[in-house]
């Protein structure tokens, strides 16, 4: 049974429904007689932010209409707001990935238009906006520390702008936040900062305020302040009727009232969130009350009255598949049925509560490890979008020199030669020009190898899916405690275009022995440096465990008897040489096989490892190959041979 504080982007209320269905009315009117594109977009956009009250599906279509007639007409702003749009809505659908997407497209675009124009305050609210969008997708996922993070930065432009009404909104979602990390004092800060401006305001939603606040300064046993805040809240709930709100109201209420031993009103107020929660069919907010109710006539020795309140609750529960409120029926009910002397139906009751409890925490832990690789992902999207914008603005800068040269070389050919003017202006040119390639060669490299972390880390992902499924929960954590650390070597290094020979090993040999524990042992393996490689000898990070993915899934596991794979590293003149050996069924067999396999898909590894090995002898001068060749011995094949040639480099460089 826990209080329900709510963030004020997901609250949909019946007043602002009705006055936003005239108002969609109007905006369709126009948008029928509209016939300029510029018109056109806006009006799509608006459309589409109306509906995020109604309809989250029409909201996505008007955002995507809008997005396609922005970029038609290279309107960046009207890009970007449709963008936002587009996330909202899936925000609402619950496709919390998809939301993060869009909204990091919609900050590249403002932040880049920031670049050029400081002062736009269209563009500041497209920046809040994006910010505090991405704050409430990490609210939803339970990640306070990440959403407060954005929830700030937002805070601090709508303050900059002078914008009270979303001033108030982010002010209640810190507020949330901050609760949500049981950090009460702080949350109460932003819940009166954003009580204050709703009362400046008049902003109906004034009464969910005002019951968080009452909410938290019961947990603190500040019984008179929650008391006059829950009475404060109850008139503006009143004014501005929400029944949600007001079910959560009455919930509250009632447990106050039974704390302070007022048992009647406790009861009475409950008896009146059920009506309200049964006006809107809110299945969670009717079983939370009869939880309540559940608890106090089991604590009043009225057994027979609180079984029938608890099996109300799990019916409810299971209805809308909460296993939280599940856990907690059948909880009450194992005590129920104790306190009546009933024992082997308590034992029955107390052994589905603790199957619960335990998915329970399975669900908990493998959400925090979906969690950590999709910010994980989010992180290296904003890191390529980061390597995108910076490319962009080298670019204007180059341009903005060259216009400049030109303006120079125009004044030396009024002055001088115009032969001489001539070789002088095109010798400085080229010379910028081929700078400015090497210089894109590099980000092409960097960006080339932020492809290779995603598909890694959903290959491992996968092999943690499928190992949880065939081995069970001890082999799992043991197989998750490896993966930590895999993904601790990954990440440590994986904004580095080059890193110690050492680190890589080290990093094979802990993804090898991953993979031998979730096959059993199906192989052995042997890593081999030569002693002529000194310890600051680098190379590019995640180069060279694809192949032994391959050599592992499409040569050696399917073999019927063991197999086993080296991995060498030599020196050849001025290039570092691995050489990757298996001695599996052979690179026909496995092509052959993945054709007929059902499951068969395209991996994209080898292609970016090419373009990769192309972008190094891009910026090196020196040449990086790769040579795959199949082994036979008297025609039968004998496994595969891959051999990397990379040009010798240094930490250092």
């Amino acid at each position: 049974m826990k209080s329900k504080i709510l963030l004020f982007f997901l609250l949909f209320l019946s007043i602002t429904i009705q006055s936003q269905t005239s108002r969609l009315d109007s905006l369709k009117g126009l948008l029928e007689k509209s016939k300029n594109d510029p018109e056109k977009v806006r009006l799509y956009n608006e459309i589409s932010n109306e509906l995020k009250y109604s309809d989250p599906n029409e909201m996505l279509v008007f955002g995507t209409k809008a997005l396609a007639l922005a970029q038609n007409t290279s309107n960046t702003i009207a890009e970007g707001n449709a963008y936002l749009n587009i996330g909202t809505a899936y925000i609402i659908l619950g496709s919390y990935e998809k939301a993060l997407d869009h909204f990091v497209w919609a900050k590249a675009i403002f932040e880049g238009i920031k670049l050029n124009e400081t002062k736009n305050s269209e563009v500041d609210q497209g920046i809040a906006r994006t910010y505090g969008s991405m704050g409430i997708v990490f609210s939803e996922q339970s990640n306070y520390a990440k959403a407060l993070e954005y929830y700030l930065k937002s805070a601090a432009i709508y303050e900059a702008l002078g914008d009270e009404n979303q001033s108030s909104k982010i002010y209640n979602n810190i507020g949330v936040a901050y609760k949500s990390q049981s950090l009460d004092a702080k949350a109460l800060e932003y819940f009166k900062k954003s009580l204050a401006l709703q009362e400046k305001l008049k902003n109906p939603n004034i009464g969910i305020t005002q019951t968080n606040i009452a909410t938290i300064y019961f947990k603190q046993k500040e019984l008179d302040n929650a008391f006059t805040f829950y009475t404060d809240a109850k008139k503006s709930i009143d004014e501005n009727p929400n029944p949600r709100a007001l079910g959560e109201w009455y919930n509250n209420i009632g447990a106050y009232y039974d704390s302070r031993n007022y048992k009647d009103l406790a009861v009475e107020n409950w008896e009146k969130a059920i009506v309200s929660f049964e006006s809107i069919d809110d299945k969670f907010g009717l079983a939370d009350t009869y939880l309540y109710l559940a608890q106090f006539y089991l604590d009043q020795g009225q057994e027979t009255r609180a079984l029938v309140m608890a099996n109300k609750a799990l019916e409810l529960s299971e209805e809308i598949h909460v296993l939280e409120q599940q856990a907690t029926s059948e909880k009450l009910l194992s005590a129920i049925y104790a306190k009546s002397g009933k024992s082997a139906l308590a034992l029955d009751h107390y052994k589905v509560y603790t199957a619960i409890k335990d998915s329970l925490l399975k669900e908990n832990d493998i959400r925090k490890s979906v969690e950590a690789a999709m910010n994980y992902e989010f992180e290296k999207k904003e890191l390529i979008q980061k390597e995108e914008n910076n490319k962009r603005e080298l670019l204007l800068k180059e341009e903005a020199k060259s216009s400049k040269m030109k303006l120079i070389f125009g004044a030396l050919i009024a002055l001088l030669l115009v032969g001489i003017g001539f070789l002088i202006y095109n010798r400085n040119h080229l010379k910028k020009t081929l700078t400015l390639q090497k210089e894109l060669a590099e980000y092409e490299q960097k960006a080339l190898h932020l492809q290779m972390n995603p598909h890694f880390v959903f290959n491992c992902l996968g092999s943690i899916s499928s190992f949880i499924v065939q081995n069970g929960t001890d082999s799992a954590i043991k197989y998750l405690s490896k993966f930590s650390k895999l993904m601790r070597l990954t990440l440590e290094y994986s904004k580095e275009s080059l890193i110690p020979i050492d680190k890589e090993i080290e990093s094979l040999q802990n993804y090898l022995e991953l993979e031998q524990l979730r096959f059993n042992d199906k192989f052995n393996f042997k890593i081999s440096k030569s002693s002529d490689i000194e310890d600051d000898v680098a190379l590019p990070p995640l180069l060279i465990q694809p192949f032994i993915e391959n050599a592992i899934i499409h040569g050696v596991i399917p073999k019927k008897d063991q197999g086993s794979i080296t991995i060498d590293f030599s020196l050849e003149g001025e290039s570092l040489i691995c050489v990757i050996l298996d001695d599996g069924i052979g690179i026909n067999t496995s092509k052959l096989n993945k054709e007929n396999s059902v499951l068969a898909h395209k991996s994209m590894a080898l292609d970016i490892i090419r373009k990769r090995l192309e972008m190094i002898t891009a910026s090196t001068s020196k040449i990086a190959t790769i040579a795959i060749e199949e082994l036979t011995d008297a025609s039968k094949v004998t496994g595969t041979k891959v051999t990397l040639r990379l040009p010798l480099r240094y930490v250092n460089e």
